[in-house]
């Protein structure tokens, strides 16, 4: 037989599966994969389960159901003062599909895509697979600002498009004013395309506001604006994702898109529709619960004894191993966490070309029993650890 392409073939089982298999074999509790540990909110439940029994269940429209894509711009109007038009919406199976039509409609072979590590590690083999390469520009730690002088040194002739996660994971980080404007003053004088991953749009804490990309000066008409349903309400097995983006660009994206996964489920699409014209109140009370869990996991964990990172957005924080008196191997601590003590974590060179080692990311949207728990499991483990490194 043919060897098969070898970007897969030869691609190592990730540290996420690896991690996931050895919580289901050992019944560790699970702060590696970035999920809630409840079932969503009633309400928007309900009104899937509404559509199922009453609505239409076979194929919608490839673009997504009208109503969706209605409420999609009204959403980022009312939140982020937005002016789109329901025909710049295209509703995809997550933002996963959204970022890999996104690519195949934007990369031809030999195109450069930059890419900002740490990052989620979809990124690079969708690259590659649409024949592009990726050009990958460092974040440091702790800070994981945006310099320009890096990005500068990363952007070629080839150089056609920036993947842009913002907020960011795994590092938690929300981008400022200053570095949005940057990034944009950049792609404008360099012709770039911008597809912007802002799933966790949503999610941000300590009273911060989404600033997204495309809103920038000369923005409009060369951003990719990504939203996921998933993470904004909590269901993130529901893979319901947008792409925004103006005419010129959206037009090939629904193209790809239709060849990707054609169509998304349209029960789930109608309550999304729905949900997303719930009050502000809402959406208060979501960020405020998240942030909660994030100061109980956050307090519990400094107490034990580990330097944890700020964690501006999204369901992660980071804790640094050396800084907390550990050595920085993140891949054998998560490995002897989960084997020792319990508890699954994801290690941040994952997520990253050079795989520099030193921080782990653990996840928070858990109940407070389950965090109690993985903090007094993690307090054993780095004590245990203290003592076998004494004793060499």
């Amino acid at each position: 037989m043919r060897r098969l392409n070898p970007l897969f073939e030869d691609m190592p089982t990730s540290i996420f599966e690896e991690m996931s298999l050895l919580a289901s074999a050992t019944g560790a509790i699970n702060l590696g994969q970035g999920f809630p540990e409840h079932q969503g909110p009633p309400e928007i439940l309900a009104l899937a389960a509404d559509a199922l029994l009453h609505g239409r269940n076979q194929y919608p429209p490839s673009r997504g159901l009208p109503v969706l894509r209605e409420a999609v711009a009204r959403h980022y109007n009312r939140h982020q003062g937005l002016s789109l038009t329901p025909e710049q919406v295209v509703v995809t199976s997550g933002a996963t599909e959204a970022i890999t039509a996104s690519l195949l409609a934007v990369v031809q072979p030999g195109d450069e895509v930059i890419i900002f590590e740490p990052a989620y590690d979809a990124y690079r083999p969708l690259i590659e697979r649409a024949g592009g390469v990726a050009r990958i520009v460092t974040l440091k730690s702790p800070d994981w600002r945006l310099v320009e002088a890096d990005l500068m040194a990363a952007i070629t002739p080839q150089t056609r498009a920036v993947v842009f996660n913002n907020p960011m994971n795994p590092t938690a980080r929300a981008f400022e004013a200053d570095e949005l404007a940057m990034l944009a003053r950049l792609c404008v004088a360099r012709d770039l395309i911008a597809i912007c991953d802002e799933v966790w749009e949503h999610i941000q804490f300590d009273g911060r506001r989404h600033l997204p990309l495309i809103a920038q000066p000369g923005m409009a008409d060369r951003t990719i604006k990504i939203g996921s349903a998933g993470k904004i309400f909590s269901v993130t097995g529901w893979k319901v994702g947008f792409i925004c983006a103006a005419p010129a660009l959206i037009e090939p994206l629904a193209k790809a898109h239709q060849f990707v996964t054609f169509t998304t489920p349209p029960n789930l699409q109608a309550a999304v529709a729905t949900a997303l014209g719930w009050e502000e109140a809402w959406f208060e009370a979501m960020r405020a619960g998240y942030q909660q869990s994030r100061e109980r996991l956050s307090a519990g964990l400094t107490a034990a004894g580990y330097v944890v990172l700020p964690s501006q957005a999204s369901y992660f924080l980071s804790i640094d191993l050396a800084a907390s008196g550990l050595a920085p191997d993140d891949v054998a601590f998560c490995r002897r966490l989960v084997t020792d003590h319990g508890v699954v974590a994801i290690p941040l060179s994952a997520f990253c070309e050079a795989r520099p080692g030193g921080f782990v990311r653990l996840c928070f949207a858990k109940s407070d029993a389950t965090l109690d728990q993985a903090i007094a499991r993690l307090g054993q483990a780095r004590e245990a650890m203290l003592r076998a490194e004494t004793h060499g």
